[in-house]
């Protein structure tokens, strides 16, 4: 087996990835302080326990970037010829199984304690040698919560597609609409201040369908990656337009006819083949195409391997 050639990114890119890291890093930190903050001040609200759970388990996407990106990096060799990019695949589906396990656990023990109505009590507690209601601590933590994550999500959000990570994406689209959660928290630890117990299990069934969503979506994209479905765009806003800008740029060369091409994505990069009809007989044939090789692979670095096959016409 050849493996093939060891994979660089250019050097902005680099740049971006470690910057990428570093904020996935401080994302990791800042969910342990928030997920401790949540967990002494949650009591016996659904609601605060929900936002706990599902705080925690949003560490789960910053783990797989951190891993999956480190082993992504791995030269190719003869057990993996085509290198270690589909890890990064396989992280982000995990990623999505989990989010989806987990709202779907939380959103059937919210509805079971509704409709068994379970009333949820928020007390007092003494700090301080003062006497306050549990509520407004709860609040604190909801607020500690929600507004950093939505300022990481923004950051995360501009570097998903200088890097094109679909993982870095996913968690960066979840913790920019933390606030929302976050949001239906509150509203359900209001709720029991105001003698309204059925606020809270209802305000952890939303946190919980939102967590949902996000996992069946994110499942959704991960499956037809591994399928190898057509290249989307990072941002999932279309077609990825990397295979029409590689036909256009061979079928520009004065020797080819026509070109058809076929890429798939493989976590970071893609694999393309292209099928060339050349314009009658070229002279010194294997040294041009070894030309039109390079120059396809200098049109984008995610492009890591392109193939050019001959073929004596198009296929329709």
């Amino acid at each position: 087996m050849r493996p093939l050639d060891a994979f660089d990114l250019p050097p902005e890119k680099e740049r971006d990835l470690k910057k990428a890291r570093r904020l996935e890093t401080w994302t990791l930190i800042y969910i342990a302080s928030s997920t401790t903050f949540l967990g002494l001040t949650m009591g016996t609200s659904q609601a605060m326990r929900t936002s706990f759970f599902e705080d925690a388990f949003s560490s789960v996407p910053a783990i797989a970037f951190l891993v999956c990106t480190r082993i992504a990096r791995r030269r190719a060799n003869e057990d993996f010829p085509y290198g270690y990019h589909g890890v990064v695949s396989i992280g982000y589906l995990t990623a999505s199984l989990s989010l989806v396990g987990l709202g779907g656990f939380l959103l059937v023990e919210a509805v079971t304690k509704l409709i068994a109505v379970e009333r949820t009590t928020i007390g007092g507690m003494t700090l301080f040698g003062h006497t306050l209601w549990a509520g407004w601590p709860m609040l604190a933590a909801i607020v500690y919560t929600a507004i950093p994550s939505v300022f990481f999500g923004r950051a995360k959000l501009k570097l998903a597609p200088q890097i094109h990570d679909k993982i870095l994406y996913a968690d960066a689209k979840m913790m920019k609409a933390d606030w929302m959660a976050e949001t239906a928290t509150a509203v359900g630890v209001l709720g029991v201040g105001l003698g309204l117990w059925w606020l809270d299990p209802v305000a952890a069934a939303l946190v919980s369908a939102d967590i949902l969503k996000d996992g069946v979506v994110n499942v959704y994209v991960a499956v037809h990656d591994l399928m190898e479905r057509r290249p989307m765009k990072t941002d999932r806003s279309g077609p990825e337009p990397l295979p029409d800008e590689l036909r256009a740029r061979i079928e520009r060369l004065d020797w080819v006819a026509g070109a058809t091409v076929r890429l798939r994505e493989v976590g970071h990069v893609f694999f393309g083949e292209v099928f060339v009809t050349p314009r009658g007989s070229p002279e010194d044939l294997p040294a041009k195409i070894r030309h039109a090789v390079a120059d396809a692979k200098s049109i984008n670095w995610r492009l890591h391997d392109v193939t050019i096959t001959v073929l004596d016409r198009q296929p329709e």
